[in-house]
């Protein structure tokens, strides 16, 4: 594994040259060639050595002038799994294998818009590393095929699902002249935080790590539901583990508890139109039932045949109809394996009363007794295993979801240290004030890093995770994060997306500039244009006037009139089109969504103009009846007639241009 390596710069080449005993790495820059030096590594006399140490190769990506190396090379230590290092990348490198290129002025202005969604990708993201230890597993799997896995390379123990550089590394893994295994490095998306914990003179370790999802990722209003490959958007795994020595001489002793959150598997979405709650829409297909019972056939398959499904989506009002086709389509799977529960959230914990989710732990106390945990004891040739899962939703699988996992995960751990005998039948966690008030934090910065890789900002709620109530304080904060949430979703989200689109792979741009220059256009008429300037520059006349001197109260009240009328004018254009102001996703638009028109739910036609107020009336808002689309567009021309956009064609499927 490359760690602390030095780096060569040379017209023809880069050089990557390992602390450990392992061959030198050459990536020529003229032809794109990877090669093993085996031999003693020559150092051309026209090389330089980089400024900054490599601590790994995060991959290389393909954009329309060139492809770029990306490297690792700021990391931070953040603790220890057993017995392996774990770091967090910080910063990242972009090498141009194209020699013309450069970085600081590339040659057209799509190669720079382009390697700007990288950088940002790069930037915000949480990005977690081991040499030596795989992070994308997790532990039962591990000692399940441990035998297995003792032979394998660490990326290729990698679970692929959370393996988030895969598509990043393909050249690295797919080279057919040279095993460049030891240059592969797998890297995850999601937390980790780890924890020394003494209760009662035992000595334990407590970890929380959750891994991210590479399939479906995205944004919060441009990755919604499900793809027809059964991947759901949010999907994250998170795992618990306790480690305690209990003075045993040959190990210790692991526990684990694994539960996973993801979005209402039916085909939906929300259309962002500048306004607070945008469009619901929910797409009736008749291949629903199919694809969610495949998504569920991989969670057992993967998890244990003993799934529970949480959904706190709220039964009334704008989350009623996805409730609602969510139980549809559970009651058509027909999964004897499969109990869903539903709790009224917002219904049961009003009022602050965030104790009430305990009847939520009670309902489903024989499902997590039954499912049990990892327990794995050195004395002990046969461990206990965890049977089943719970996979929690509500809405955006952010705020509610957080507050009921880490209620659950409490429930657990409880049940794991009465277990080694370390806590009583009477006494629980928030008993030992240290230990309660890590577990608080870890669970609370889990969940706002979960909900800014996802939404743009902390998590709501946090203030119940991280001091165990709800205080009027929290709400004020919730309404600031709401607030970024809201300028964030739709202002700055399509570029965010576009960032997971290319580093996943979702997106594979043609090594032709010119044929994607839409993303550095502004496509829109100059009116709709113009509006934003007309609003902005209406409300400088107004606030000028105030201040200008005058001879009579009525001097000025036809200047006022005038740019009065020009900035309701403009408002109101901008809120009757609010779709053309929505930062869009441009590498893979969303057009299936925005202009669907087949049976399904649609909460209302806001934001098109006035063509579309036109169109036919919603019929009752009900799921169970047919619905009517509630506006109709075409999209698209060919050969002098209108088209409409082929149904869902661009969900989950890899675009090249």
């Amino acid at each position: 594994m490359l760690t602390d390596s030095s780096r060569f710069t040379d017209h023809d080449a880069y050089i990557f040259v390992p602390e450990t005993p392992y061959p030198s790495l050459v990536i020529h820059r003229s032809t794109g060639d990877i090669v093993l030096n085996e031999g003693k590594t020559e150092i051309p006399m026209t090389a330089k050595r980089a400024r900054n140490p490599i601590y790994g190769i995060f991959g290389i990506i393909s954009l329309t002038l060139s492809e770029y190396v990306i490297v690792i090379t700021a990391r931070e230590p953040k603790g220890t799994i057993l017995g392996n290092a774990v770091y967090r990348a910080t910063q990242f490198e972009l090498l141009p294998l194209n020699p013309a290129v450069n970085l600081s002025s590339p040659l057209h202005p799509v190669e720079s818009h382009l390697l700007g969604l990288v950088r940002s990708h790069l930037d915000s993201g949480s990005f977690w590393l081991s040499y030596t230890g795989d992070l994308s597993t997790r532990l039962q799997v591990q000692w399940e095929q441990a035998v297995e896995r003792e032979k394998l390379r660490l990326w290729e123990k990698a679970d692929d699902r959370f393996f988030w550089n895969r598509f990043l590394q393909t050249r690295l893994i797919e080279s057919s002249k040279h095993d460049l295994s030891p240059f592969i490095l797998p890297v995850i998306y999601g937390t980790f935080d780890a924890r020394p914990a003494t209760l009662h003179g035992r000595h334990m370790a407590l970890i929380l790590i959750s891994r991210r999802s590479r399939f479906r990722a995205g944004t919060r209003y441009f990755r919604r539901g499900l793809d027809h490959e059964g991947n759901v958007a949010n999907f994250n795994e998170t795992e618990q583990i306790l480690i305690s020595s209990l003075g045993l001489r040959d190990g210790s002793i692991k526990m684990s508890f694994v539960q996973i959150r993801g979005s209402v598997p039916v085909f939906w979405g929300e259309v962002n139109t500048l306004r607070y709650k945008p469009d619901l829409q929910l797409m009736d297909l008749p291949e629903t039932p199919d694809i969610m019972r495949r998504h569920f056939q991989d969670i057992t398959s993967r998890y244990g045949p003993d799934t529970v499904l949480v959904n706190l989506v709220n039964h009334k009002g704008h989350e009623m109809p996805v409730k609602d086709a969510y139980e549809k389509n559970v009651a058509i799977v027909d999964n004897p394996k499969i109990n869903y529960q539903y709790f009224d959230f917002h219904n049961e914990c009003k009022h602050m009363r965030w104790d009430r989710i305990s009847v939520l732990i009670d309902r489903t106390k024989q499902d997590l007794e039954r499912h049990g945990y990892v327990h794995i004891s050195p004395d002990s040739a046969t461990p206990k295993l965890q049977q089943g899962v719970v996979r929690t939703n509500c809405l955006d699988n952010l705020d509610r979801t957080n507050v009921v996992q880490a209620a659950l995960a409490k429930w657990t751990l409880n049940r794991q240290l009465m277990d080694l005998g370390i806590i009583s039948k009477e006494s629980n966690v928030d008993d030992f004030e240290m230990l309660s008030k890590d577990f608080r934090e870890m669970w609370a910065d889990h969940g706002d890093a979960i909900s800014r890789a996802y939404a743009g900002s902390a998590a709501l709620k946090s203030d119940f995770t991280r001091i165990n109530k709800r205080t009027r304080k929290g709400l004020l904060e919730d309404g600031v994060k709401s607030a970024v949430r809201y300028l964030k979703n739709n202002f700055f989200d399509g570029a965010r997306q576009d960032a997971f689109d290319l580093i996943t792979g979702a997106y594979v741009p043609r090594k032709n500039p010119a044929s994607v220059v839409f993303l550095v256009s502004d496509t829109r008429d100059l009116l709709t244009r113009s509006m934003p300037f007309v609003t902005s520059f209406s409300l400088f006349m107004i606030c000028a006037g105030m201040t200008l001197p005058r001879s009579s109260d009525y001097s000025l009240v036809y200047y006022f009139l005038l740019w009065f009328v020009f900035l309701v004018t403009s408002m109101a254009y901008i809120v009757l089109h609010g779709i053309s102001y929505v930062s869009w996703p441009r590498l893979i638009p969303l057009n299936d969504l925005i202009y669907y028109t087949g049976p399904g739910y649609r909460s209302g036609r806001h934001g098109k103009g006035f063509k579309t107020s036109k169109a036919a009336p919603l019929v009752a808002n009900r799921w169970d009846k047919p619905q009517k689309a509630s506006w109709f567009s075409k999209v698209g021309q060919a050969d002098g007639h209108e088209v409409e956009m082929g149904l869902l064609s661009t969900f989950n499927k890899k675009r090249v241009d």
